[in-house]
């Protein structure tokens, strides 16, 4: 029997020099906590500013990573903003929830970790390996500058529609003490309609490769 098909997440983050990087800590391992949850996975933080997250959902890994930035830049105090570079990469592998990410060897391991050192060197703050076709990484490219160009709040509406889909636009509303005008504009600027289509597109493609 061949080993399911897992997606990891390898990630730093940006300029973690921080007022309060404890703050910014607790921020990152709620985070984390909760995407692993959500996907059946598990997490674990390294050297300070490192993580890693694996998931068994294996076609959510951009998901989960888009995710995880719009926490981070979404809860950014003023003045300052939280983001991180995150490296998926996506396998089939031997590891199980439970199982100490620090000792997992898997093919997806290695790949998101090495894809992570090619971020650091061009610049980027999202990158996928395998990457698929051209047109699928041309797409990848794409949400990582449409992610560098949200404002907190803008990422804090997109945050919640992932974590939670089902709610309405009034519902959102109620959640962040907004208006549901304000929520319908932030997530129109943040340009969700377009960003949930560009997840399910690359997600099917991911599972049409499995």
């Amino acid at each position: 029997m061949s080993d399911p098909i897992i997606a990891v997440l390898t990630g730093d983050l940006i300029a973690s020099r921080q007022r309060d990087r404890e703050a910014l800590y607790r921020c990152l391992d709620d985070t984390l906590e909760a995407l692993a949850r959500r996907h059946d996975g598990d997490f674990h933080r390294f050297r300070g500013d490192g993580f890693q997250l694996a998931i068994r959902q294996g076609d959510r890994g951009l998901e989960a990573a888009v995710a995880l930035r719009a926490s981070l830049i979404g809860q950014s105090p003023a003045h300052e903003r939280w983001d991180a570079r995150i490296a998926v990469a996506r396998g089939p592998a031997g590891w199980a929830p439970g199982t100490p990410l620090a000792d997992a060897d898997d093919p997806p391991f290695m790949a998101s970790g090495q894809t992570l050192d090619g971020l650091s060197a061009n610049g980027a703050h999202l990158g996928f390996d395998p990457s698929g076709t051209t047109a699928e990484s041309l797409l990848i490219r794409y949400l990582d500058e449409m992610i560098d160009a949200w404002s907190s709040p803008s990422a804090q509406v997109v945050a919640l529609s992932l974590a939670e889909p089902e709610l309405t636009q009034a519902e959102m509303a109620g959640r962040l003490g907004i208006r549901q005008p304000s929520v319908h504009k932030r997530l129109k600027t943040a340009r969700w309609a377009l960003l949930s289509d560009t997840l399910a597109c690359l997600a099917s493609a991911a599972q049409e490769r499995t």
